[in-house]
């Protein structure tokens, strides 16, 4: 079941190949999530208990205890779908314990999951959860041949395996020059947002540059660099007036590079 392949090609007509992960792996990440969930219910409890008691009025004690209980009832509800959608969203797919299993949620067209998928997908957990200890979920993984549940179904997503990028033994010229420069992807600061509007067109445009840097002459590397800084910057929210396009690009590449150039 581990070993189920599915071919995508994204809008770009690039194709890509994933390794879709399992129920064993999904169930592991899940239940690692509900650990962790766990004690951040508990701590809700336990504060909400302690508010409880500390009314110096009983009289008063009665009548906030429902209201305290519903707000308890609220929060814990927030605090474990919340979990699953913001994380999902903003940190490319993987919760803690799909980080950790190393699994990711994505698009069936091989983009990042977005805003919208990542609501519905997790919204539609009250149903895959029926009729109780996410029964009908397990079984949808389990039979489906994409190892959908329901909530992926009316997303449009899929759970594969994190793809790795490939290890070289020695540095490329640009990862030399990269390295030479002192650079790093905490040099520049791109909102989150801005991120997820790059696309694989996008980044074969960054790759292409970086590829043709160190071979092209200094004027023809300048005018190169302003054209493509005059495309991406842009939809990254980055000023062209600022200086140093050069190192800002290939900053971008080290970014973008970590998304979209691995295998499996």
């Amino acid at each position: 079941m581990n070993e189920d392949r599915i071919d995508i090609k994204t809008p770009e007509y690039v194709s890509l190949q994933f390794q879709v992960a399992g129920l064993g792996s999904r169930t592991a990440a899940f239940i690692i999530d509900q650990l962790i969930l766990m004690a951040f219910n508990i701590a809700v409890i336990v504060i909400f208990i302690v508010i409880a008691n500390g009314q110096p009025d009983l009289l008063f004690f009665l009548d906030m205890n429902s209201y305290l209980l519903a707000i308890g009832i609220i929060a814990i509800f927030l605090i474990n779908w919340g979990y699953f959608f913001v994380f999902e969203y903003f940190s490319g797919g993987r919760t803690i314990g799909k980080r950790l299993m190393g699994i990711r949620v994505i698009q069936e067209n091989g983009h990042s999951i977005t805003l919208l998928s990542s609501f519905i997908r997790n919204l539609l957990r009250i149903i895959d959860s029926l009729p109780t200890s996410y029964f009908l979920g397990i079984m949808m993984i389990f039979f489906h041949s994409k190892h959908k549940r329901i909530g992926d179904l009316v997303a449009g997503t899929i759970v594969i395996h994190e793809r790795k990028t490939k290890r070289k033994r020695k540095l490329s010229p640009i990862e030399k020059e990269i390295q030479t420069r002192g650079l790093s992807i905490n040099d520049l600061m791109i909102e989150e947002w801005s991120l997820k509007s790059m696309n694989m067109k996008d980044w074969k445009l960054v790759q292409t540059y970086s590829n043709r840097f160190l071979q092209l002459p200094q004027k023809e590397r300048e005018a190169m660099t302003k054209q493509i800084a005059e495309i991406l910057f842009p939809k990254l929210g980055l000023d062209l007036d600022d200086g140093d396009l050069e190192n800002k690009l290939l900053i971008i590449y080290l970014i973008l590079k970590e998304e979209w150039e691995y295998e499996l």
